[in-house]
């Protein structure tokens, strides 16, 4: 049995806004965060961007127009998002869209600088 830990906020509101372009989620401790489609999309918990270790994760590019087309709940502790670009596999935990909302500055960056790097574009 998976039990919810009292340290990890939970959602109290998840609103699609700008027809699918951001995802607004407030959490129970009163963090508010507004998490672009695009961000969720090159962000994904899913195995084919995560890979199944450090080394076999994949840079994500040209996702800029990526819109949500669906959230799905998934259990009592996360919501799968369904891209109109055909992604649909990532499970996003409250605890993983927590700290991609309070880590987006930083992973925001350091995507940007991995994108540049590689010559490709947004």
């Amino acid at each position: 049995m998976h039990a919810v830990t009292p340290s990890i906020p939970a959602p109290v509101e998840i609103r699609l806004k700008q027809t699918g372009r951001i995802l607004e989620i407030v959490f129970d401790d009163g963090s508010k965060f507004s998490l672009p489609a695009e961000y969720l999309r090159v962000e994904s918990p899913s195995a084919e961007v995560q890979g199944h270790s450090a080394d076999q994760r994949q840079l994500v590019a040209g996702k800029s127009d990526v819109g949500i087309a669906a959230l799905e709940p998934n259990g009592h502790y996360a919501i799968r998002i369904s891209f109109d670009d055909g992604h649909s596999t990532g499970i996003y935990t409250w605890d993983y869209l927590y700290r991609l909302g309070r880590e987006r500055p930083f992973r925001w960056a350091a995507y940007l600088d991995r994108i540049k790097a590689a010559g490709l574009s947004r």
